[in-house]
């Protein structure tokens, strides 16, 4: 019989609670429900919840009330001292994440799904990777597209060699704000890439002097056109088409994931022109519920999770970086940045 984790959420807004309501009765739902991470970890066989917080205790209570978890309380610190939870789900804004995934690991925590954006820099992205290293935490980030089996897929295609040599990826994500939407858009890049490391980037943003205090963007700007040069070669496109689709390209041929994921058109190269080839059939599943799962199955195995916290400050540094080459007057930027105190916040994060 598989291990059960006890588990732990830590703020009880959308994500944490009621994304679901609002994807309810779209055509895609069966995509994406379970979605918010209190429905997913409560669907998922492997966690079950047994406490919720959040700053606001009649949120806290009514989620409680609505995933059947046993308590409720106002400040996480002491829910994790005194449920001592095997796994916790970050759900808050994302000022607090670096403090809150020190304190879980600090504390026996041994998972932790996090939310997006990971952080407002790098020095606190660095944190973050550092305290989970530091006390072998399995990491996973909110970023469910690379926990779900169509876009695995994908990636075990281009991985086997099915398109030849990977030439580039390309994000339709709209132009978004880079830190609360284009995380995915980073998050898909760098995956069907084959999670390579990023020699540089260049981008260009929206946003008023106005908006500079110093080192600190106080708006989450969007992202006109962003471009990544990852050290394996491949070139990273975020463009500001509308999507979200994804493509990947190879000297053989092409996968565009469309519609959100309802349609997958594969291409291969026969002479000058491509040709389409079926995509292989693949159960869909939600990609909140395979995050926390991979969790529990990293744990299981002692093996590192699917989504671990290096490559989720490796993409959230793609997008501060096109912010940096912003500032820069549109300057090449190489990663590591250096300026890893820049910091982007809005309002109530």
């Amino acid at each position: 019989m598989p291990h059960t984790y006890k588990t732990c959420l830590i703020g009880c807004g959308r994500m944490g609670a009621t994304i679901d309501d609002e994807v309810a009765n779209r055509p895609d739902s069966f995509i994406w429900q379970p979605f918010s991470h209190a429905a997913a970890t409560v669907a998922c066989n492997r966690t079950d919840l047994v406490a919720v917080s959040d700053v606001f205790e009649e949120k806290a209570e009514s989620i409680r009330k609505r995933y059947g978890a046993e308590r409720a309380y106002t400040d996480y610190k002491q829910m994790i001292e005194q449920e001592k939870p095997d796994i916790v789900c970050i759900a808050t804004r994302p000022g607090p994440h670096a403090d809150i995934t020190v304190f879980a690991a600090e504390n026996g925590v041994k998972g932790i799904y996090c939310e997006k954006p990971l952080c407002c820099s790098m020095e606190e992205a660095d944190i973050i990777v550092d305290i989970v290293e530091k006390h072998g935490v399995k990491f996973n980030y909110g970023t469910q597209r690379r926990y779900m089996p169509i876009y695995r897929k994908v990636r075990e295609l281009v991985d086997a060699g099915e398109i030849g040599n990977v030439q580039c990826t390309i994000a339709q994500y709209g132009a978004g704000s880079a830190l609360w939407g284009l995380t995915h858009a980073a998050d898909m890049l760098l995956f069907l890439a084959g999670d390579p490391e990023v020699n540089y980037v260049q981008g260009s943003i929206s946003c008023k002097d106005s908006d500079w205090d110093g080192n600190r963007l106080n708006v989450d700007p969007a992202i006109h056109c962003g471009y990544i040069h990852y050290a394996n070669g491949v070139h990273g496109y975020n463009t500001a088409g509308t999507g979200p689709e994804f493509e990947v390209c190879g000297t053989g041929g092409k996968i565009r994931v469309q519609n959100n994921s309802r349609e997958i058109q594969f291409r291969k190269k026969d002479g000058t022109f491509y040709e389409d080839k079926p995509f292989p059939e693949v159960s869909r599943a939600t990609g909140t519920v395979m995050g926390i799962t991979d969790i529990a199955e990293a744990l299981d195995e002692d093996r590192e999770t699917k989504g671990p916290a290096h490559l989720a400050r490796r993409s959230q540094e793609t997008l501060m970086g096109m912010i940096e080459s912003h500032r820069l007057g549109g300057q090449r930027v190489p990663l590591p940045m250096e300026n890893r105190s820049l910091y982007v916040t809005r309002d109530n994060w």
